[in-house]
């Protein structure tokens, strides 16, 4: 099921050449995409920047992902769907949606991009394309790390590292809305942005070490890793959860305190994103957009990106 009124013949795209870090990436034109059976096909009206993105880029994944060169960046997306493969129920040509690409194939740095049904959901109708683009990874990644994974649950003590970027800004409304009690590290500067996202206390990471000031948490949500990581054990009450989403969380440091640890790693799916879609509808979660960047300035995004101290998500716009 083709929409007529879409003529796509070229299209742009930010490709990676080769693994040489962001210097291997640049913009081409590319040739026009069709969907595949069960596949969709989805105007891109805004796209997020992710870590992911550079340090694919860097080699991340190489051997994992297997991913074919050159590849268009890019997984987290929000747009229009104009085109529908055989078998796909879900949607029609013209619904809004929103959704986290697989890093399988990835593609969403682009104009056009392919996805399934089981990515993406209905874009809120309370926010914009590059507000919408803005959750998808950081939503999902915060939902399946600490309601999956560490089963977060309703007066649990939670702890979030880098409580001011996009993951993080995100989890704290979560958590919040499922009826956690969030502390929150961030810098004094992103005092008053992560105070406004709801949480319970902040700590200056910077004039404050936070493993001699706390204690007895449930949940830790690592989003740094190294010494971060290292020093959270030791706030854990016995059989708390450190959860982290940057680097396998140190065994013998969780026998040490007798806590448990894990890694997560995201992965697609388009039902929790409907649910968090639910709660920005409501007033519960609101994406926090730091700067929408053209699709031309793709680099200097992903530069921006690598260097840390984003506020939120940089969003590309097409």
């Amino acid at each position: 099921m083709i929409d007529d009124t879409q003529t796509v013949d070229k299209q742009r795209a930010i490709r990676l050449h080769e693994y040489s870090g962001i210097d291997g990436v640049q913009i081409d034109e590319t040739q026009k995409l069709e969907a595949d059976s069960g596949q969709l096909l989805v105007e891109v009206k805004a796209a997020g920047v992710n870590p992911v993105d550079w340090k694919i880029a860097e080699g991340m994944g190489r051997d994992m992902f297997a991913l074919t060169l050159p590849r268009t960046l890019g997984c987290e997306i929000s747009g229009i769907v104009r085109e529908c493969g055989d078998g796909v129920e879900e949607y029609n040509i013209g619904d809004e949606v929103f959704g986290f690409v697989s890093l399988m194939r990835l593609g969403g740095f682009a104009d056009y991009v392919i996805a399934l049904p089981e990515e993406l959901a209905r874009k809120p109708k309370t926010i914009t394309h590059a507000e919408a683009a803005a959750i998808p990874v950081a939503g999902e990644t915060s939902w399946q790390a600490l309601f999956d994974e560490a089963q977060l649950g309703p007066g649990q003590w939670l702890l979030i590292h880098a409580a001011a970027g996009g993951v993080g800004s995100i989890a704290v409304q979560l958590a919040k809305a499922k009826g956690a009690y969030v502390i929150a590290t961030a810098s004094a500067a992103n005092e008053e942005f992560v105070s406004s996202l709801g949480v319970d206390e902040f700590i200056d990471y910077r004039t404050t070490r936070f493993d001699e000031a706390l204690r007895d948490i449930d949940v830790v949500y690592d989003t740094i890793g190294g010494e971060t990581q290292a020093r959270s054990f030791s706030v854990l009450k016995p059989r708390g959860y450190l959860v982290s989403i940057v680097e396998p969380p140190a065994e013998e440091l969780a026998m040490r305190f007798k806590v448990r640890a894990a890694m997560t790693v995201v992965q697609p799916n388009g039902a929790q994103l409907a649910n968090i879609a639910a709660l920005v509808e409501e007033g519960k979660v609101r994406p926090s957009v730091a700067k929408t960047m053209p699709l031309e300035d793709a680099v200097a995004a992903l530069m921006e990106s690598k260097q840390g101290h984003v506020r939120g998500k940089l969003v590309l716009v097409p």
